[in-house]
């Protein structure tokens, strides 16, 4: 099968191609010996399939990123058929830098000039067969957020790649044309591949060709020191740079053709848009607006607060099988409607299940096992799939329409005096999708230090996987006490995680993580509409991740849990009345006592345990937490039916009828899950994206002890309102010594271990 890698800057469209060409065959991966997500798929309208290889985003093909790296050797190492240049038409001169190290590969290259529709909106035009002409490579407009000129790309990318192309470069009149034919000469004689490239980078003194060819770098070295340019002097690789831009400004940029003076002068859209949106008042207003409306569609009983004004029971159904489901005091939200379809369905299987096992006289374990141990815990955390994917939704369309792009850029303008830039804020922002390709996009940080500071703060941007915590709490407080609502309380956790992020990464950045702050130059994206077909293949990626999780690990950990709950340390068999002597609950028991500060410790009834073993399953995958309320639910009888099959929120009522927490220790709970180590998956990243093994050990310690802080702060400041001067006096006390420490009238010693170095 022929191989055709996708290359291009950030935001030039690459994704949004490699989606629509491999649709619902793309997959996950990782590049070999690199624990770094690769993204490949099967496009099959050429005349044999061709497996697509979507490449990092990358400017040029310096070993600068690690993103740069793996495409600079797959390419190399790998031989694509062809590699597919995805070039941003808008910003055509900056994008044909890259294309220009990629024609000094022994290749088959295609340029893809996309959004071409947004070039010719703006009253442009790009003449694609003269540049052609003075590329010598084939080039074909595209526009793949709309899908056109795609069958033509692939035609052209499918020919190219059955017959091979001899590299060239665009630095014949610099004047390092010499040194670079001598390198070149002696690299082919060591039987180098892509010579042309390999001698190239060697002028540059690039580190790894240094490494590679150290003879060949002393020649390099000696040259440059009978060499001086009159205006970079001997940097070659400023050298070299300026080459390739001043080739692409004499002999490209001419393909362009600018439309009227007017209509370069008008503003645009998107230039209107910034004007409110990256307000430097209104635009964090703004953002946490946009925030609380995702979590309102989502998760709202109340949609629109209008229930006061309905009559009463007016949405109620009261009496049929969908009493309540599209509202009771009020209409609910999209998110809740889909919820409790989903949660009616789920429920009405688990009935059937037990009628059936139960007409046929199927032991009492057996039917335990089944509707209690399988089916109540996987049902549990099934049924918030629609909240989960909805909220995923608003994310994505925040993502792709070039909003969250603003968003780093505002908050760049205020954290960078703080240690921090907005490049970092991206991958926090990306958190609230999923906290894995969020940590593997700090590989865009310079600073290592930087690095290691987003991500581990990274996690407390809840992910889709919280969610089901979140709102299952939220919904039984309000259910149980009668006070709240719960899309506030679930936006008030997001904030809450949101600024706690903010504070201990200004906190490590003013002590530990110090470092010099790089300046943030970013090209903010123009504002579009999300194609709504890319937007449903990554809601399918979310449904077929989530499924799977769910009848895998979520599934043989509600077995496990079911199991030892139901059976003692003797290995004897016990009833759900019995649960509070079996092996779960004696392990639950023993470290109970260390959640007293937190509120759902030792003072808490007999089944106070519960709360401690779903936060402990929770470090395995976070939808486990509401999985084992549904697990254990059964077993809780206070004003319950045995085996009623529960929802995730009825399950939290159980549990607090059950118990007695009080309400702050609830909150504390939803605080710990938020801020502690999180899943088995980001976990894994982590490690494998930090530098070395005592950072990685010290960002373990550092998730327990954060999120022990947060979790007690907040429980004992909601039971007594009083000990809110103590933790302000103990944060006043440290920020007094970060502020002398700083200013050098304090010295101490930092640790090793503390520091997060290898």
């Amino acid at each position: 099968m022929k191989k055709f890698a996708l290359a291009g800057n950030p935001n030039s469209g690459k994704t949004t191609l490699f989606n629509y060409l491999t649709g619902s065959t793309a997959h996950v991966g990782n590049w070999p010996g690199v624990t770094v997500d690769k993204k490949e798929g099967v496009y099959k309208k050429c005349p044999e399939p061709v497996n697509i290889i979507d490449l990092p985003g990358i400017y040029s093909l310096s070993p600068y990123t690690p993103e740069e790296i793996i495409s600079r050797n797959y390419i190399l190492d790998e031989k694509p058929d062809c590699v597919i240049n995805i070039v941003d038409a808008t910003n055509l001169e900056r994008n044909l830098y890259l294309t220009t190290q990629l024609m000094e590969i022994d290749v088959p290259v295609v340029i893809a000039l996309n959004m071409i529709d947004a070039v010719e909106k703006a009253g442009d035009a790009i003449d694609a067969e003269k540049l052609e002409k003075k590329t010598g490579l084939p080039v074909v407009k595209i526009s793949a957020l709309k899908g056109t000129g795609l069958d033509e790309l692939m035609k052209r990318a499918y020919a190219a790649s059955l017959k091979p192309r001899k590299a060239f470069t665009v630095l014949e009149g610099s004047s390092l044309i010499h040194l670079i034919g001598d390198c070149r000469i002696a690299l082919e004689g060591q039987k180098v591949d892509n010579a042309l490239f390999h001698a190239v980078k060697l002028v540059e003194l690039d580190e790894l060709e240094v490494k590679a060819h150290p003879d060949a770098a002393r020649t390099v070295e000696e040259f440059k020191k009978t060499f001086k340019d009159d205006v970079f002097g001997n940097d070659f690789e400023a050298v070299v740079a300026d080459g390739r831009y001043k080739y692409i400004s004499a002999n490209y940029s001419s393909a362009l053709r600018r439309g009227s003076a007017k209509s370069k002068d008008k503003l645009t859209k998107s230039d209107r848009a910034d004007r409110v949106l990256t307000h430097k008042v209104w635009g964090i207003p703004i953002f946490l607006v946009i925030l609380f409306a995702v979590f309102h569609l989502t998760i709202s009983e109340n949609f629109l607060f209008i229930g006061a004004a309905l009559p009463e029971g007016w949405v109620s159904l009261e009496g049929t099988a969908f009493e309540g489901v599209f509202g009771a005091g009020g209409i609910n939200s999209p998110g809740v409607i889909l919820f409790n379809l989903l949660d009616l369905a789920t429920s009405s299987i688990s009935d059937a299940v037990a009628g059936a096992m139960e007409a046929g006289n199927v032991a009492q374990w057996a039917q335990g096992l089944v509707v209690d141990g399988m089916l109540g815990g996987l049902f549990a955390i099934l049924s918030f799939l629609p909240q989960i994917l909805l909220l995923f939704l608003f994310f994505s369309i925040l993502e792709d329409s070039g909003y969250m792009a603003r968003v780093a850029f505002i908050l760049d303008r205020i954290f960078r005096k703080f240690g921090l830039t907005g490049r970092a804020f991206m991958p926090m922002i990306m958190g609230f999708g999923c906290s894995v390709p969020a940590m593997i996009n700090t590989r865009t940080l310079s600073d290592e230090n930087e690095r290691i500071a987003t991500i581990r703060v990274i996690p407390f941007f809840s992910c889709g996987a919280k969610l089901p915590i979140l709102t299952a709490i939220a919904g039984g407080i309000v259910m149980q006490f009668g006070i709240g609502n719960a899309d506030l309380i679930t936006y008030g956790m997001y904030v809450l995680g949101i600024t706690v992020a903010i504070v201990t990464v200004i906190l490590m950045r003013s002590t530990t993580m110090r470092g010099e702050v790089p300046p943030f130059i970013m090209e903010l994206p123009a504002y579009h509409a999300p194609q709504f077909r890319n937007l449903m293949l990554h809601l399918w990626d979310k449904v077929k991740h989530f499924v799977k999780k769910a009848f895998t690990i979520i599934l043989a950990s509600t077995i496990v849990i079911w199991f030892i709950s139901h059976f003692s340390w003797g290995w004897q068999y016990l009833s759900d009345e019995e649960i509070n002597s079996s092996i779960l609950a004696g392990l639950g028991q023993l470290v109970q006592p260390l959640f007293t500060p937190l509120g759902f410790g030792s003072q808490l009834g007999s089944w106070g345990w519960v709360f401690v073993v779903a936060a402990i399953t929770g470090l395995i995958a976070k939808e486990n937490v509401i999985a084992t309320f549904g697990t254990l639910a059964a077993c809780i009888t206070s004003g319950f039916v045995a085996d009623e099959a529960l929802g995730g929120v009825d399950s939290v009522v159980q549990m607090i009828a059950a118990t007695g927490i009080t309400v702050p220790a609830l909150i504390a709970f939803i605080a710990f899950n938020m801020t502690t180590i999180p899943c088995f998956a980001a976990v894994a990243t982590a490690k494998a994206e930090l530098p070395g093994k005592k950072s990685f050990n010290m960002t373990l310690v550092f998730w327990i002890v954060t999120s022990y802080l947060v979790a007690a702060t907040v429980y004992t400041v909601g039971s007594w309102w009083w000990t809110v001067f103590i933790w302000l006096a103990l944060w006043a006390a440290v920020i007094t010594l970060i502020v002398l420490y700083n200013k050098g009238k304090l010295k101490f010693t930092v640790p090793a271990f503390l520091k997060g170095k290898k």
